[in-house]
């Protein structure tokens, strides 16, 4: 059955019953904001009592499961025909992975988090603000932000760069299913995998929407003195609702791949700003030490739990983060899709796995760290101004070094970029995902969706700020994490059928210059 996803598709129920869904989320929060955010309090709660330990248990066994893949003869196969290959060079292949994804949560929380822990270490495991509490405030900085996550991502990107390339099925979830469930992935049953997916996904964005309109709107007081709260970050969310819907109407291969190189640029000159204009010895030992201890604690900490106590700071910190991880993950994984035909198995592990881990463990590092040492050895309390304020913690911290106003506004431009390249790569995706996997979404579709999430970030904005971005994506989450679990009995079944004997070698490896050409056919 060759039903590849090409060409520009009709919309279907799919797409009408997920617009309806979230229209009515609008609706409830227009009209009863106080319940609205009650209600989801209290899913919140339930959810995270008894179903927490889920958040915590499935991204490990994803992890040895890619581990495993990669080191399998599967590791060689292609995704897409054997003599597929790269459509982009890797380096820009590298950089559409880190800053399409999670790009805004590295300026809201790449100071935010480690001062956090620093000042309220994680489990009670240090007192505040000692050396072991630094070490551990990083720990756990990785642990969000690293192996945990991208395992999340790599397997839905595996899962469907397989599914749409080398068995040419549509790029939808509910097409994964097609060993598992058979015809019936094809009806009913999976269009409420996709409805499920649209809507875990657009909650998952519009989370990162409010968070990139809450740091932007601190940056822009900073800068120019405007006014801060609702107002602002209302006209900061429809001002780049313009520009990340116009980005992504036109395509991955413009708008997306431009601005997420844009987005690298400017982040590698604040990160080696801030390195060699700060406490540089220490940050890479700082860096070293937190390394080594969350390869030394890496079980321990991936499991540990709140049996005795500790729920409310999970629900803020790991929970939280594992939930938007997996609500982003039909997201991220059809965008790691779209982007890697022609990769092998094992080099898409490695390079999903490992490239972003290590560049958001240096980012931790440097501007962590180097927060960490201002409030340890330089008489600062960046801890507290970001206790009072999260989004604050980047500019307090900048505000210490030379150029204060330049850092600042190349945070607030850097934020706006990576709200831009995040949305507008999630804008596709959903635009994708409601027209049966069309690889070449319609422009009033992408509009369309482009419009619903800056909506959906408003409400949420208005009605709960921070508080609500975190409790509902937690709750939109949950359903998707039996999803998650079906890709992979599905995805396993789908590897069965390649043949015993591996791909040529000259298939699976070629030169240097062929992996990082782009393909030249197809």
């Amino acid at each position: 059955m060759n039903d590849a996803p090409t060409g520009r598709r009709t919309v279907g129920v799919v797409f009408w019953a997920s617009l309806a869904i979230s229209a009515l989320f609008v609706v409830w929060g227009v009209v009863a904001p106080e319940h609205q955010m009650s209600t989801m309090n209290s899913a919140l709660n339930a959810i995270t009592s008894g179903f927490g330990w889920a958040y915590l248990l499935l991204p490990l066994l994803l992890l040895a499961l890619l581990v495993g893949l990669a080191l399998s003869r599967y590791g060689r196969v292609r995704l897409g025909a054997d003599e597929d290959r790269p459509e982009f060079a890797t380096h820009t292949w590298i950089a559409m992975i880190l800053c399409a994804v999670m790009g805004i949560g590295l300026v809201s929380y790449g100071i935010a988090e480690p001062i956090s822990h620093f000042a309220v270490p994680p489990h009670d495991l240090a007192e505040p603000g000692t050396p072991k509490a630094a070490v551990l405030a990083l720990q756990y900085s990785f642990y969000d932000w690293g192996l945990h996550a991208w395992a999340i991502f790599a397997v839905f990107g595996l899962a469907l760069g397989y599914s749409m390339y080398r068995k040419q099925r549509p790029g939808l979830v509910s097409a994964l299913f097609r060993p598992l469930l058979g015809r019936h992935a094809d009806g009913p049953v999976g269009k409420a995998i996709d409805v499920f997916t649209v809507f875990a996904t657009l909650f998952g964005t519009t989370t990162s929407l409010g968070l990139g309109a809450l740091q932007i709107d601190n940056g822009l007081n900073r800068i120019l003195g405007t006014p801060t709260g609702a107002t602002t970050q209302v006209v900061i969310v429809v001002a780049v609702t313009v520009l990340f819907s116009l980005s992504a109407a036109s395509g991955v291969k413009r708008g997306i791949r431009y601005t997420s190189e844009i987005n690298l640029s400017v982040a590698s000159v604040l990160f080696l700003f801030v390195l060699f204009l700060g406490p540089t010895a220490f940050l890479v030992s700082l860096f070293l030490e937190s390394l080594g201890q969350y390869g030394s604690e890496f079980l321990l900490m991936s499991l540990r739990g709140p049996a005795f106590g500790d729920t409310e700071w999970l629900q803020g910190w790991t929970y939280f983060m594992m939930a938007w991880w997996v609500s982003w993950g039909a997201f991220v994984g059809v965008f790691l899709a779209r982007i890697s035909r022609g990769r092998t198995i094992r080099q898409f592990i490695l390079v999903v796995l490992g490239m972003p881990s290590l560049a958001f463990f240096a980012w931790f590092s440097v501007f962590g760290g180097s927060a960490i040492d201002l409030d340890l050895n330089g008489g600062t309390d960046i801890a507290g101004a970001t206790a009072a304020d999260l989004n604050s913690a980047f500019f307090v911290t900048l505000a210490e070094f030379p150029l204060p106003m330049v850092t600042a506004t190349l945070v607030v431009i850097l934020a706006v970029l990576f709200f831009v390249s995040g949305a507008d790569a999630n804008t596709y995706v959903l635009g994708m995902l409601t027209t049966h996997g069309s690889i070449q979404p319609r422009t009033p579709i992408l509009l369309l969706w482009g419009a619903v999430t800056g909506a959906l970030a408003i409400i949420l904005l208005i009605s709960g700020g921070l508080n609500a971005l975190q409790q509902t994506v937690i709750v939109a989450s949950a359903p998707f994490l039996v999803v998650i679990v079906g890709v992979v009995v599905s995805f396993l079944r789908d590897l069965r059928t390649e043949p015993a004997t591996a791909p040529c070698p000259h298939h699976d490896h070629g030169t240097a210059a062929q992996a990082d050409e782009p393909a030249r056919t197809g």
